[in-house]
Formats: structure tokens, sequence, C-alpha cells
């Protein structure tokens, strides 16, 4: 069985999506359709902007959506069994199965990104990559440390992000390290997502999403919050809210689609950090880039 897989923030890079624009006369036209519908001009950004230029929030967000799209078009959409996408991946993943629409899917990014941008504005907070600890002992520490700190990236089996407020992260860091951790790194972002300094944001985008029609799903999900094939609207509705404060099951997702029958993995979007992750949790899967 094949699995469609699509990436979140940080797999974005300056010239992303160009050769794709200039493949295909429907796809330059769907890219070109995203700059009117945004209102201003993503396109130039994604092209020929600077890594910083494409890292803030409301710019990477709709970027890589964008992308993933595209790049989903320019394949024909593969046929495939199941999706899931990481994080800000599910909305692309959404579109992929028939339950958005890909002016809706683009709509509700933007949204979700500015929201988030403006709870990271409004809360200075941070997030860190522990390594080569358990995921329970990451749980354990995170629990006793004092502040907001928690799980929120359970990218593969030794890499777990924690997310909260500033000082509790960095204490939970020293913490990691005493621990045993190989590494404890302060990632350079501002702000803790998936984690519950996002509620702001969170009842935002709730908003949105209750107002966007949401289709049958063609093929099921695996969402984040889940980890389980879901294809019911209203539960996946309810699933990509709780998402914005609940964290990224990265690990547990990839392994029920494994155990459901998923053997190749096709990432597409910009990058390959993907199939480096799946690869990590299950040795013998097959992964690709869908171009």
């Amino acid at each position: 069985m094949k699995a469609l897989i699509f990436p979140g923030q940080g797999s974005q890079f300056s010239g992303m999506g160009k050769e794709l624009y200039d493949s295909r006369k429907d796809i330059k036209d769907l890219m070109d359709f995203a700059n009117s519908v945004l209102g201003f001009d993503i396109l130039s950004i994604m092209f020929n902007g600077t890594d910083d230029d494409l890292k803030r929030t409301e710019v990477t967000q709709p970027s890589i959506f964008i992308h993933s799209v595209a790049a989903l078009k320019a394949v024909n959409g593969i046929g495939a069994e199941m999706v899931a996408g990481h994080s800000l991946g599910e909305f692309s993943a959404l579109v992929a199965n028939g339950v958005l629409s890909f002016e809706d899917g683009l709509n509700l990014v933007s949204e979700r990104a500015k929201a988030m941008q403006e709870a990271c504005d409004n809360n200075p907070s941070s997030m860190a990559a522990i390594l080569g600890l358990e995921d329970k002992k990451v749980e354990k520490i995170c629990s006793q440390i004092s502040g907001i700190v928690v799980p929120a990236n359970y990218n593969c089996p030794g890499q777990l992000v924690i997310s909260g407020e500033t000082e509790a992260v960095e204490k939970a860091c020293e913490a990691m390290k005493a621990a045993g951790a190989k590494r404890a790194l302060l990632l350079p972002v501002n702000g803790a997502f998936h984690s519950p300094l996002m509620q702001p944001a969170q009842e935002r985008l709730a908003i949105a999403i209750e107002k966007t029609k949401f289709g049958k799903a063609t093929i099921p999900v695996y969402q984040n919050i889940t980890t389980t094939a879901v294809s019911n609207p209203a539960d996946i509705k309810k699933n990509l809210i709780a998402q914005l404060t609940g964290p990224v099951k990265w690990t547990q997702s990839v392994q029920n689609m494994i155990k459901d029958g998923a053997k190749q993995f096709i990432e597409v979007g910009p990058g390959k950090t993907l199939q480096g992750l799946i690869k990590k949790i299950n040795p013998n899967a097959e992964t690709a880039s869908a171009v």
C-alpha cells in the first residue's frame, strides 16, 4: 500500500516551487491563483526571498502548502490508500484526499499562520529538540518542571521536540542533559507551537474551520492527534483544531500506517525531512519524493 506524506514548517527553502511553476501551465495557474487569494505576492518570496524572509510563520506555512499541492498536481495525485501530514502538512493531506479545496485549504493555512504568529508575538516562548532520550523520560521531566513545557513533536525514536515558556524550556533542557540526553538544542523559533500557549491561536482557527466546508474523505487521513485513520469530516475538524495545542505524534502515526499496510511513503512537498524520520521509525519502509 502507498501513503502520501506532507511536510510541515522547517522544510522551506529559497527558490522553492520555481521549477514546478515553470513546468506546466495548470501548475502556474494554480500558484498564480494563490497570490490572488492571499492578496500579496507570496510567489516572489518563495522564488527569490531570503531564508529569513521565508522563516516568517505567516509566509512559511502558505509557502509550504502551495508547494505541496503544486507537487501533488505535478504527479497527478499519485494513487494512494492513505495520507498524513506533519503539523501544517495535515492541511495539504486534506486537499489530497478531497476533504478541502485548494482555496479553502490556503485560506485556513493563512489564518492559522497569522494566528500562530500573533500568539508568538504576544507571549515570547520557544522550542527545543531533545535527542537520544526515551519519550517517557522526556515526558516525565517536562511534567516536573515549573512553568509550561510539554512534548510537542514525536518525530522519531530518540528525537522529541519540547515546547513552552522560554525559561521552562531552558530548565527542561538542562534536566534532559543531566538525565542522559545526547543533545538538547534550543530551536531558532520565537514561539511554542503545539503547546497550551497556542490556545489564543486555536480559538481563532476554530472559528475559521467551523465556517469552512469539509468534504467526504476519499481515503483516510492519519491525524497528528489521534494517530489513527480518520475519514469523518466532523472528526477531522475537531482533530485539526486540537492539533494546535496538542502534540504531533508522527512516530505513532507512521507506526499505525505501517501496521495498517503501508509499504511505500511518498513525500509530497519541499525537502526530504519526513523520509529521514520514517527510515528511523522503520528502516524497512520504502520512501521516495513525489517530484
